[in-house]
This record gives structure tokens, sequence and C-alpha cells, in this order.
């Protein structure tokens, strides 16, 4: 399929009740990564597209998923989303060695997250 989703994330509003309650419900494997503004848990589901969770990065908003879909140029598909009107809330940023990501809404207001991973 092309442009599968591929990574979903919980920006939340406390990180340790997230961990907890999601840790319990489904018993995912949850593995801390140490980031320049805190830390990243990686969620491990097995079979199916894994995730992560992290604080939300926008202080006063409430906990939200997030999915992201794969893409094969993101600077090009998201100046395409720009083009076809969509708002661009996050522009291409890198995750060292793991790829890069945009985060952009469609005309109706609905949020996603692009992904690029990088080639190895």
């Amino acid at each position: 399929m092309a442009n599968p989703f591929v990574h979903v994330e919980l920006n939340t509003t406390d990180v340790a009740k997230a961990k907890s309650f999601y840790g319990e419900l489904f018993a995912w494997q949850l593995e801390d990564m140490p980031m320049p503004e805190g830390s990243y848990t990686m969620i491990k589901v097995g079979d199916g597209t894994g995730g992560g969770l992290m604080k939300h990065p926008v202080p006063g908003e409430p906990s939200m998923w997030l999915a992201y879909v794969l893409v094969d140029d993101i600077a090009a598909a998201t100046g395409k989303a720009k083009a076809l009107g969509g708002t661009l809330f996050k522009d291409v940023t890198e995750v060292p060695g793991m790829g890069w990501f945009s985060i952009i809404s469609d005309p109706t207001g609905a949020v996603l997250g692009l992904w690029q991973a990088r080639k190895t």
C-alpha cells in the first residue's frame, strides 16, 4: 500500500499516568529514549504499527493521539500538503539517526504527521 500509517504517537499532559494506563491496559512494552527536550517513550506492540508517547509539546493543549503516514520525500509531501490547502504546524524536522517528520492539518482541521525514514 502506498503511504501507509507507520507510527501513532500520544502527546500527553501526564506521561507517567499515560504509561501506567496503556502499559497495564494493553501490556505494551515501553522503552524510554532520551531527547534534547526530555524523553520519548517508544511503544512496542509486536505485530502491527507501533508508536510512542511524550509530554505534549504545546502547553495547555489536551492530550491527543497523532498518526504518521510514510512518505518518500518529506519536503515534497509537506510542500504538496501546503499547496493543497493544508496548514503547516511543524516544518520538516530531523530525528537524528532515524528520519524526518512534519506535522500538517488538512483543510478541515484534521492533524496528521508525515514521516520519511532514513535509508540505511
